[in-house]
């Protein structure tokens, strides 16, 4: 068997079982090299199915390379490389485990060709993902867990039953491009939003991201909603619903986060904010917008880890993740808020940085298409990314009054990690051609061209002088937001409260019956055969006998009717 008939997340997946079953140096050395493993691999790849199967009756396509596939791919193994560095230090191995069992699920996802194990992939993302949020270890990680699982629970079941209807319908299960014109193929454009994070249910991501590990979030951040993401690129590109859909997700991103007070969930709410801008350029449907969108995934999974880190370094070290509990880290944390502010840069596509020669793609692209209600609000959305993302996370983290907390830097593997990641960021705003001859379809895309430039640094300046002179009001309080989680979170403990007290009173009530009917039974059975009762008294012979006789012309009867 050659290195294209192994499918590259099944590298992952074997490195995510070796790393249960070893220690220390061993686990080390594993940790590392299986990412890099897995990017050889996927670079060995060639275009078209190189692997197929027959399983009951389907054929499943396991290895279907593209261009796009493999981008994912490419960064999904980047990621765990980064990840694995940021946490071999500090994550249990179950921990550990869990997430290079979630990274080879994601890479399996970008190279099915196939909806059936296109859905064995995702559900296995969905089973070690929980794994993952678990090992945070407290009882708000644990409930959380349960309600994200829930949550992919139902978004597997609606996926899976689109599938199901359109093989009824075609008899193919092939990844293909599709129209959301029919049930099936609603389902399953359903069943993929509530991976990416859409609203209204889009709170299991805040609700549970922050509840794992420093470790575990970064790892989350990666993985599900750009899974997502690029199977939206597979079967929906084009579908102008995902325009609604992505703008109302970069706006509500925005929103939530400007009002949260924990550091992980102002980022938790960013990935939404963040994912609306590619559904976005997957709605508009044009050649440079499915560019767009996959390149500012590939640019987002490592601003976002870099961002996360930051934050897990901080919670590591001090133990405290609210904005109100934090400030002054600066100084005894230089290397943590450089990285994150380099982070924060990218994020709000500040020139010289992977999120201006990403994002930018997507706003052009939607004024080719002359869009221009699309156009200004991804440009307001831009803004409100600096203010809660590029500003306001690094700012109330880092700077402004002094806590009073002296903590020590980041380890040296978790700097180490930061500072690949923030090379990455400035490579990539540098010297895009990479990445870009990398993409869906070939692109002369310049992003540094001078109406651009000057847009977007007034655009930015101004977004930041408003900050500063809001600052009074941008002052975070110990308050708690609540979200969309509230109704299942609490909705759903009323609800299953009701139904306990029903099914209560309804098992007490059959309890009742059967306790009352089996009395009676057995009053008229101790009536029958108790001592000197009526089968238990003694008969006298010939009645005896006169039953056997019927007994044996009864068998006689039914043994001559057979």
């Amino acid at each position: 068997m050659t290195i294209e008939m192994v499918p590259p997340g099944l590298i992952m997946i074997v490195a995510a079982l070796l790393i249960a079953l070893t220690r220390g140096t061993v686990r080390t050395a594993i940790v590392l090299a299986a990412p890099l493993l897995t990017l050889w691999a996927i670079f060995q790849v060639p275009d078209g199915v190189s692997l197929s199967a027959h399983f009951l009756g389907y054929n499943i396509e396991l290895i279907e390379g593209s261009s796009v596939r493999r981008l994912f791919a490419t960064v999904f193994s980047i990621m765990a490389f980064a990840g694995g560095l940021y946490s071999f230090r500090t994550a249990r191995g179950v921990e550990l485990a869990a997430a290079f069992a979630y990274a080879g699920g994601s890479i399996g996802v970008a190279f099915s060709g196939d909806l059936i194990s296109f859905f064995l992939f995702w559900e296995w993302m969905a089973i070690f993902s929980t794994i993952v949020i678990l090992s945070g270890g407290s009882a708000a990680a644990r409930a959380a867990a349960f309600r994200y699982a829930l949550v992919h629970f139902l978004g597997g079941v609606i996926l899976m039953v689109g599938i199901a209807a359109l093989y009824v319908q075609t008899g193919s299960v092939d990844v293909a491009a599709m129209k959301a014109t029919d049930f099936a193929s609603w389902m399953i454009l359903i069943g993929i939003l509530i991976n990416a994070a859409a609203p209204p249910l889009s709170s299991w991501l805040p609700d549970a991201y922050p509840e794992s590990s420093p470790t575990g979030m970064v790892f989350l951040s990666a993985y599900t909603t750009k899974t997502a993401v690029l199977a939206l690129i597979l079967l929906f590109p084009g579908e102008k619903v995902l325009v609604f859909v992505g703008l109302y997700m970069a706006v509500y991103g925005i929103m939530y986060a400007l009002l949260e007070n924990d550091a992980r969930r102002i980022l938790a709410y960013s990935i939404v904010n963040q994912v609306g801008f590619m559904v976005t350029g997957i709605g508009i449907g044009t050649e440079m917008a499915i560019n767009g969108a996959a390149a500012h995934a590939f640019a987002h999974i490592i601003y976002k880890a870099l961002l996360l880190m930051s934050a897990g370094v901080v919670l590591h070290r001090t133990g405290k993740s609210r904005c109100t509990d934090l400030g002054g880290l600066f100084r005894t944390m230089p290397i943590t808020a450089f990285c994150g502010i380099i982070g924060a840069l990218a994020i709000s596509g500040v020139p010289l940085t992977s999120g201006f020669t990403t994002k930018t793609m997507i706003s052009e692209a939607a004024a080719l298409e002359h869009l221009p209600v699309v156009w200004f609000i991804l440009a307001a959305a831009s803004a409100g990314v600096f203010l809660h993302a590029g500003i306001k996370f690094p700012w109330f983290v880092f700077f402004q009054k002094d806590s009073g907390m002296r903590p020590k830097d980041a380890p040296w593997n978790m700097g180490l990690a930061m500072a690949l990641l923030s090379g990455l960021c400035i490579l990539l705003g540098v010297y895009p051609e990479p990445l870009y001859a990398m993409l869906p379809y070939p692109t002369d895309f310049h992003a540094y061209k001078g109406y651009k430039l000057v847009f977007y640094l007034q655009l930015l300046l101004f977004s930041g002088l408003a900050f500063f002179l809001l600052l009074p009001l941008m002052r975070r309080t110990r308050t708690v937001c609540l979200d969309t989680d509230w109704f299942y979170r609490k909705g759903g403990k009323a609800v299953a409260g009701a139904l306990t007290r029903v099914i209560s009173s309804g098992y007490q009530g059959a309890s009742a019956a059967v306790q009352g009917f089996l009395g009676k039974g057995q009053a008229t059975i101790s009536g029958l055969v108790g001592h000197e009762r009526r089968l238990g008294s003694s008969w006298a012979i010939g009645t005896s006998v006169l039953w056997v006789l019927v007994l044996l012309v009864g068998y006689a009867v039914i043994y001559t009717l057979r």
